[in-house]
């Protein structure tokens, strides 16, 4: 359904660009002809991100921890140098893992919560600042949370995160939309990523169980997210802002938070189990 150059001319910054459903995005979009920008925490993860999509000439990236204000000014600098302008831009860095919330340290909770929610800011207020400046408009798209208006057990800092997203997009969708630039979100259901997976699926039965809530009988492809992505920021929907599009095969119309169905777990038995979860030293 897409032209081959449907995204030619745009130039899409990514974060958490170097893995993932961030790397599934930046295919789709490199696809369609946009130019690249990738940007993360590892320089290393980026360079191979970037060397996979095979057009050196539309592509480029910078390491930067969107927690960082001054790193994200950097990094939309030398995007900017390296192509000029920055006229996308999609928020999908974040950080999750399940804990019950009464052993949530201090730094646990503001480690996911300065990711999602204060490194979507970083970038938004960077990057359309200089969007009015020029006056040429843009377009944001965050990457949310089905649980982000019903809130989850087990994973408080990013419910708390991920709600905030999405007001910062409703709220920014009618204050901006004077100056063209458009903001909205997706809120994706369980798709299977290296990494993020292993940190929110305890055991093979709790993945069996989540599958089992899922309508359509399935997990999401990241190329399914990544067509959604490329619709919502491409010319074919200029007057769609301040929207969240669900994409979740039906799960979230099933039952409230992703991981509600762990408080069935003895919760003696479900700390032993996300405690094995945790990264080793």
């Amino acid at each position: 359904m897409f032209a081959s150059d449907a995204l030619a001319g745009r130039t899409v910054l990514i974060t958490g660009g170097g893995s993932g459903l961030g790397l599934a995005m930046a295919r789709r979009f490199s696809s369609l002809g946009a130019r690249i920008f990738l940007t993360g925490r590892s320089a290393e993860r980026l360079a191979d991100a970037a060397s996979s999509l095979g057009e050196p000439d539309r592509v480029g990236f910078h390491p930067g921890d969107v927690r960082d204000r001054d790193a994200v000014e950097a990094v939309i600098e030398a995007a900017t140098t390296r192509f000029g302008r920055v006229d996308t831009a999609i928020n999908n860095a974040a950080g999750n893992f399940l804990a019950p919330s009464e052993d949530l340290s201090a730094n646990a909770f503001d480690s996911v919560v300065r990711t999602v929610l204060y490194g979507t800011f970083n970038v938004t207020q960077a990057l359309g600042r200089r969007m009015i400046e020029s006056g040429e408009g843009g377009c944001f798209v965050n990457i949310v949370a089905t649980y982000a208006w019903t809130g989850s057990a087990f994973v408080l800092p990013s419910a708390c995160a991920k709600a905030g997203v999405l007001a910062l997009t409703r709220s920014l969708a009618v204050e901006w939309a004077t100056y063209g630039i458009r903001v909205n979100a997706i809120a994706p259901g369980p798709f299977p990523t290296e990494g993020a997976w292993s940190r929110l699926m305890p055991d093979a039965d709790h993945e069996q169980a989540a599958l089992s809530r899922v309508p359509a009988g399935r997990f999401g492809e990241p190329e399914e997210l990544a067509n959604l992505a490329a619709f919502i920021a491409g010319d074919a929907s200029p007057w769609i802002t301040g929207e969240c599009i669900t994409i979740d095969g039906g799960r979230w119309l099933t039952s409230g938070g992703e991981f509600n169905s762990l408080i069935r777990l003895p919760r003696a038995d479900l700390k032993r189990q996300l405690e094995a979860l945790k990264p080793r030293k």
